[in-house]
């Protein structure tokens, strides 16, 4: 049963009790169930590396195959906001990995390495979870396993089946679905991207990013449910929900569109990765008929995920300049999709 997001967080304690980690035998056959069960998760743990390591942001996170192929499921972050990814799989190898896809508002990613016969937790086979329910969290928190060290487990039990009320610094999330709320002290550093499973084994959730409750600022340890997130999973790798900047395997555009040309002034582009936020809107413009705004942040260009300002200028490259371009915006709480064409088109929210 759902139940609203200030009433469950009422039910779970501010300082969450002290979770064990659950110790995993050598070579010994009678080990106990839930030994067995680590045995079986474990491997298809990773650690995800990339930008960050300054300002405080780290620069790992976790993740976990669910294919044998070498995809990947983990948490779209800043870490992921680089060219140079590595991932370092449970028995210590090492990969470069390929962004295939992000969903912004659920803040969930899809990476892929060059690997085949992989253990994996396939999402087909992930159950669902009531209140009570027992459940191991795996995740490389804190950044301490960095090659073959198993990543570290926390016992513990959903608290409650809610939706989500909570912010990221300043700005309020646009997810306000179901997630599950731990009582394990789960919102740390590097932990996003982690499995939630049962203890015999079977995948629940993923571990969210680090947020805090609207109403209190307290931190939330809650995880996404794999039904939750598995349609934009398959939307992802069915390409519909790709990284702009790709091979396009096609010439630019002989008049290239222009964030001007459709009415648009981004922030300035002062780092390699700035976000492409709208700084204003041209009056009488394309994008101030369609609706935009100063401050909404440009998600994505019709399908493809846009990072920053220099992949939506270098995106639009390759569209004429008569060509309508669907931009997806996130405003407050909420995503905006417009049509925006430069010329001899109406632009329309």
């Amino acid at each position: 049963m759902n139940l609203p997001f200030s009433a469950a967080l009422s039910c779970v304690c501010a300082v969450s009790v002290a979770l064990a980690a659950i110790p995993v035998a050598g070579d010994d056959r009678s080990e106990s169930p839930l030994a067995q069960t680590l045995r079986t998760v474990q491997p298809a743990m990773v650690k995800v590396y990339g930008a960050g390591g300054f300002r405080g942001l780290e620069a790992y996170q976790s993740g976990f195959l669910f294919s044998p192929e070498g995809h990947i499921l983990t948490a779209y972050t800043t870490v992921l906001d680089t060219t140079m990814l590595r991932v370092v799989l449970d028995d210590g190898r090492r990969f470069d990995a390929e962004l295939l896809g992000a969903d912004a508002r659920l803040d969930v990613a899809v990476l892929k390495i060059d690997a085949q016969g992989l253990p994996c937790l396939r999402l087909d086979a992930a159950a669902d979870a009531e209140a009570g329910a027992p459940v191991l969290a795996l995740s490389n928190m804190f950044g301490v396993a960095t090659g073959n060290e198993p990543v570290s487990v926390q016992q513990g039990a959903i608290a409650i089946v809610t939706d989500l009320d909570a912010r990221r610094g300043t700005f309020e999330i646009p997810y306000k679905g179901r997630v599950y709320i731990l009582d394990a002290v789960t919102n740390n550093p590097g932990a996003a991207g982690g499995a939630v499973v049962t203890w015999d084994g079977r995948l629940l959730a993923m571990l969210g990013k680090e947020l805090r409750n609207t109403r209190n600022n307290t931190w939330i340890n809650y995880a996404l449910p794999i039904s939750v997130l598995r349609p934009s999973v398959d939307a992802i790798l069915a390409g519909e929900q790709s990284v702009a900047g790709g091979d396009h395997g096609r010439p630019k555009a002989a008049r290239p569109l222009t964030p001007r040309a459709l009415g648009l002034i981004l922030v300035p582009d002062v780092v390699p990765r700035t976000p492409p936020y709208v700084d204003s809107v041209l009056a009488g413009s394309p994008a101030s008929r369609a609706g935009l705004r100063p401050d909404d942040l440009i998600v994505f260009l019709d399908d493809a995920l846009v990072p920053s300002c220099r992949t939506l200028r270098e995106e639009l490259e390759y569209r004429d300049h008569f060509e309508v371009v669907r931009l997806t915006v996130l405003r407050d709480r909420e995503l905006v999709e417009v049509e925006l064409s430069a010329e001899g088109k109406e632009s329309r929210p």
